[in-house]
Formats: C-alpha cells, structure tokens, sequence
C-alpha cells in the first residue's frame, strides 16, 4: 500500500491523482497532511508537491470525456469534506480513463458513481438553502457581515451568487466552522482568511446604530403577519430546518 500525502487543496489532489499514474501504483490512498494518522507501519508514503501542470492535464481529460458538468459534480465532493473523498473522486477518474466514450458519472450501479451521486445532491442542497438563509447585518463600517455555519464547505459555491445580487454594497460572508470568508469591496470578491476566528461577542458591539432598530422592526413584522391559527410547524420545518434558525433574524 502505498499512501500519497497532499497539502488538501484541489490542485494538490489531483497533482496526487496524476502521479498514481506517473508512477503506476496500484494500491494507494491518498489523504491530506492535515488528516493523516498512519495506521500501517508497512505502508510506503509518497509526498506529492503540488503542481498546476500536472493537475490541469488530469483535469484537461476528465473535461473531455465527462464535461465541464461533470468536474462541477466533483468539486462537490471535494468540498464535501466526506472522509473518503479521495478515494471516490480517484474512482472516478480511473472510470473515466477506462471508459473515455462514456459518461461515467451516469453509471449509478456502481456504487462509487452512486455516492457520487447523493454527496452532489446534498451539496447542492446545502448550497440552495445558503443562499436563501443568509442574513446580512450592517456594521459600523457600512460593510454588511454575514455569518454561516454550512454542513459542507459550499462558500466557494456561492461565490457567485452574491457577488452578482449584491454589487451597490460592501459585504463579508463569514464561515464560522472553517474560519474563512468572503469580502467584496465594490469591485473585487475574493477569499479572506483571518488569523484567528472571529470573536462574535465582540462582532456584536460594532453593529451599526441602525441596525438592532431594524431587528427589532422585522421582528415585529414577521410577529404581526403571522396567523396563529394556520400554524403548520410540520410543513414549516420542511421549508426551514431547525438548524438554519440561528441564521433568521426573525428566529431570534
């Protein structure tokens, strides 16, 4: 067995995938250096440097035979974060290899391809319901702050979504779980990645003076409209989970 250790990056993954076939290993497991704990004494381990060239031309002929669609389909697993992710997309990619006229990803009696399958399903899902409970709240910097605790790492997901809704205003979606973000500053969206997490007792006192007012008025509003009497907390919890209320002002 011989085990590939990466750096956990989406190129560094398929750099590893690359050098599978470089060197025509035959039993391997590739993990990230942060998730490795070797269990086998005997197992041969490989340190995979990551390479942009390498990981394009794995990716060049995966996009020739499975389509852009499909490297969408596995960026969703990689940011999945399934234990085994390595392992599935690895899968995949000999699948594809082996099969080249074929859509391997439509093959579901396999059970890699099935996995698959219900791993992008419940990505896109979790992506869906991010940008439906997202709640901005304005600071005193008139930058509007965003904080979300996903089940998978879906803000590179919803990169796009934001920066095209909201391009007239300052904002920052924050990841609370992974300590990372987004900020778009009126002309750029990109990544950000503070040293340290976020204090949010301390995020708290720098709200804007409007802002606990327009809490408070939504509060308001949402206790108003709502009809007692048609209460369907069943149907309710289906269209707004429990776990997404931290995320609802109105909740609060």
């Amino acid at each position: 067995m011989t085990t590939l250790l990466y750096d956990g990056s989406f190129d560094g993954l398929f750099t590893a995938i690359f050098e599978v076939f470089e060197y025509k290993y035959k039993e391997v497991e590739i993990v990230s250096r942060e998730r490795f704990h070797q269990e086998n004494i005997f197992a041969e381990i490989h340190e995979v440097i990551t390479q942009e060239t390498k990981s394009e031309r794995v990716l060049n002929k995966l996009e020739e035979n499975i389509g852009k669609s499909g490297i969408h389909e596995l960026v969703k697993v990689f940011l999945s974060e399934e234990p085994d992710l390595e392992q599935i997309i690895l899968s995949a990619v000999k699948q594809s290899i082996q099969y080249p006229k074929e859509n391997i990803l439509q093959n579901y009696a396999d059970p890699d391809i099935l996995r698959i399958a219900k791993i992008c399903k419940s990505v896109s899902r979790e992506r869906h319901r991010m940008t439906a409970f997202v709640r901005f709240e304005k600071m005193q910097d008139e930058v509007f702050f965003a904080k979300i605790d996903p089940d998978f790492n879906v803000l590179p997901l919803i990169r796009k979504h934001f920066n095209d809704r909201y391009q007239d205003q300052k904002w920052m979606i924050y990841d609370l779980r992974r300590n990372y973000g987004l900020l778009y500053d009126l002309e750029t969206c990109d990544f950000f990645y503070p040293d340290e997490k976020i204090d949010l007792k301390k995020y708290q006192e720098k709200f804007h003076d409007e802002e606990n007012q327009y809490q408070k008025l939504w509060q308001r509003y949402f206790f108003k409209t709502n009809i007692v009497e048609r209460k369907n907390l069943k149907l309710h919890l289906q269209h707004v989970p429990r776990r997404y209320w931290k995320y609802l002002t109105e909740k609060w």
